[in-house]
């Protein structure tokens, strides 16, 4: 039954064993009462919890008994065994009764503080560290690593009135129920495998209202839509639009216009700085931060709380007390296995949520709802506050009491299908929305490297701009006439371009050329991590590579999730290259194309998919446009989008700006625009200018400071 738990000697006990077991046997006979009606509530798995606890601890403690006669033992450890049965088999009814009993289940502070009680209650003193109300829980690893931010208890010191209004959330109170004996989960899950091709998956949506949005951005139809239900009072979204219809800013919106700040936000770590991102773009004026790691640099005062799943086990703990409004889950089918200890996290945060809220937002976004089968909807709907672990709540069930029909009435699926859709089910496809977006568009994706890596190659950029800024002031100083006030940009562009000669020339040493080729090895697990979403949500994916050592990166990635590939590369034959693309091409079950951006950029028709991930970037607008061509061709039916993944904090980003703010030799040669042409010399040359114009200026603003003496 899990974990090994061992009886404190610390406990004194000042009545018989039998009082312990009577204890237990009629706090068992609560439970399986409960799970038997079907009243699974917070507090009953609390009460499990903290049984299967004593339950080891007194078999441990009746097993090494030296006081009591063998006899004795032998009817303690069979009444013990009696109960733990009773556990067993009630656990079976309930997976999150099972899950309590895993051995890295959380002991919540609920549960330490019922166990005394229970303790107390049997006659036996509780041990010190058991009454010390903030000592934390020894069975779960999990549990040891939580922590709490010193700027979120700043907070709370600041604002002592923060503490939720819980008459605000309290629940209604149901009369008899016309559908209380019928099982309803597994009917309104078939309601969904029962649905005929191309029934409609989404709610009824107003009309696109007058909405204030950052000057630099305009809303599309669709996405001004589902901010206008959030507007007019619906609270529970699952938002299952397809990727490129831009999720991220609809969750954004619909939390500013239902004000359901603080909200937090729970991502995949490869979107979680896209998010900050995004909230700056979309609300700026909303203060947003991330949690990395142990939370030193979280803002406490934030409105919009990014945090990602492999590090919410350590922030469980203060996320349920800090009040949260809203939260939002990205990438949900990330908690479809509800056993997992990440899932347990976001379905009790939600629960928490709801309980001392008074309609709170609960958003889940995801491109695939649906990954093995109709039961990855559970995970989903609980977080949403549908349903719990056996049945509908309330405005669910109100929704099926209403349509006057039982699972034996063959219009009930349909009927009851739709019940669930109203509750907030959203789902929009590119083709679906396609006059409302650009047939092809670029989205750039930031991410934050490894810490490690990204701690190595910001170090090589301060060393690259070191030696541009020591030639800058040795040309200077060698300098007879001509002395310019402030930095001489003529002087910078002929260094920037003395350095881009030696970077062509020389093998050896830290280059511009390096550097790039570096951060691209960098980012390629995370590119290839965000490519294999894209495959389970939206289908085929072409992902684009410049050095073929991100490819084998990346293809390592998908082997090792188990998605089926074509490789397309330069050394390849003609034919073993047709190969791989027609299977890619052909084949439903070969999901990702790998292709090297100068061996396919050019000559191959890969319309099969409409979403592209460029892992590296090119060096002009025309090397990367001719390969987003390969999908966006005549013949292509939906509008294709290009997912351009730049690492944060790095020259990645500079570049990523140049090359967007020079395009235009196709414009120019084409189209007789009167757009400058730049070569891919010219955007090399001008991230080198760049980059020194920037060292120069900080080094002249701290020369400035030390002179004035701050």
């Amino acid at each position: 039954m899990g974990a090994r738990h061992t009886a404190s000697p610390k406990q004194q006990r000042v009545r018989g064993p039998e009082d312990v077991m009577s204890v237990l046997a009629r706090a068992v006979r609560e439970v399986e009462a409960a799970v038997e009606n079907r009243r699974v509530t917070p507090a009953v798995r609390t009460t499990f919890q903290v049984i299967a606890l004593l339950v080891r601890e007194e078999h441990v403690r009746v097993q090494g008994g030296q006081t009591s006669s063998q006899t004795s033992r032998a009817e303690q450890l069979k009444r013990l065994d009696g109960i733990a049965t009773i556990l067993a088999k009630t656990a079976v009814r309930d997976p999150k009764l099972l899950a309590l009993l895993a051995e890295d289940a959380v002991v919540s502070d609920a549960a330490r503080v019922l166990k005394r009680n229970m303790l107390r209650a049997a006659g036996i003193k509780p041990a010190p560290d058991e009454t010390a109300p903030t000592e934390p829980a020894p069975t779960s690893a999990s549990t040891e690593r939580r922590v709490v931010p010193q700027s979120v208890v700043s907070r709370q010191l600041a604002n002592p009135f923060l503490a939720p209004d819980f008459s605000s959330a309290r629940p209604s109170t149901v009369g008899p129920r016309r559908l209380a004996s019928w099982e309803l989960l597994n009917p309104l899950l078939s309601s969904f495998e029962r649905a005929e091709g191309g029934a409609p998956a989404c709610m009824a949506l107003p009309a696109p209202a007058p909405l204030r949005v950052p000057a630099s951005r305009e809303l599309m139809p669709h996405q001004a839509q589902l901010v206008a239900a959030a507007a007019a009072g619906h609270r529970t979204f699952l938002l299952a639009d397809e990727p490129g219809l831009g999720k991220t800013a609809q969750a954004l919106l619909a939390a500013e216009v239902a004000n359901a700040y603080p909200l937090l936000v729970v991502v995949p770590s490869v979107v979680k700085t896209n998010w900050l991102r995004e909230a700056g773009l979309w609300t700026p004026n909303r203060a947003a931060t991330a949690v990395h790691g142990n939370g030193d640099t979280v803002d406490g005062f934030a409105d919009i709380v990014v945090v990602n799943y492999e590090v919410l086990d350590r922030h469980v703990g203060w996320f349920g007390e800090f009040g949260f409004r809203g939260m939002v889950v990205d990438e949900a089918h990330f908690i479809k296995n509800k056993t997992s200890q990440r899932s347990q996290h976001v379905l009790d945060l939600s629960e928490r949520i709801r309980s001392r809220t008074s309609r709170p937002l609960l958003m889940a976004l995801t491109g695939t709802p649906l990954i093995n089968d109709i039961e990855d909807f559970r995970a989903i709907w609980q977080f949403l506050g549908w349903i719990d672990e056996t049945e509908p709540l309330a405005k669910l069930m109100d929704s099926l009491e209403e349509i006057g029909l039982t699972p034996s009435d063959p219009g009930f699926y349909s009927a009851a299908r739709q019940c669930v859709i109203d509750l907030g089910i959203v789902r929009r496809r590119k083709v679906d929305v396609a006059a409302d977006i650009p047939a092809r568009r670029t989205a750039d994706l930031p991410v934050e490297l490894d810490e490690k890596v990204g701690r190595s190659i910001r170090a090589a950029e301060r060393d690259l701009a070191r030696r541009l800024v020591l030639r800058y002031e040795t040309a200077l100083a060698n300098r007879r006439s001509g002395v310019v006030e402030g930095i001489d940009h003529d002087l910078v562009r002929m260094v920037a371009r003395s350095e881009q000669k030696d970077a062509s020339t020389t093998k050896t040493g830290e280059n511009v050329f390096s550097m790039m080729r570096r951060i691209g090895q960098a980012k390629a697990g995370l590119a290839a991590d965000y490519a294999a979403q894209l495959a389970r949500s939206a289908g085929k994916v072409v992902f684009f590579a410049k050095h073929v050592d991100v490819m084998d990166i990346a293809e390592d990635v998908f082997a090792t999730q188990g998605i089926r590939f074509s490789s397309i590369r330069g050394d390849q034959t003609p034919s073993s290259r047709q190969k791989h693309v027609d299977a890619f091409v052909n084949d439903p079950d070969v999901a990702i194309a790998v292709c090297s951006l100068t061996a396919a950029g050019v000559g191959l028709n890969l319309q099969v998919a409409s979403n592209i991930v460029l892992a590296e970037l090119s060096w002009t607008d025309a090397e990367q446009t001719q390969a987003i061509d390969r999908s966006h061709r005549i013949g292509q039916t939906e509008p294709v989008t290009a997912w351009r993944i730049i690492a944060a904090q790095t020259i990645d980003s500079m570049i990523a700006e140049l090359i967007d703010g020079k395009a235009g030799l196709a414009a120019r040669a084409l189209d007789g625009s009167d757009e400058e042409v730049w070569s891919s010399a010219d955007v090399q040359h001008e991230a080198l200018v760049a980059l020194l114009t920037d060292a120069l200026s900080s080094l002249s603003k701290e020369r400035t400071d030390s002179q004035s003496g701050h």
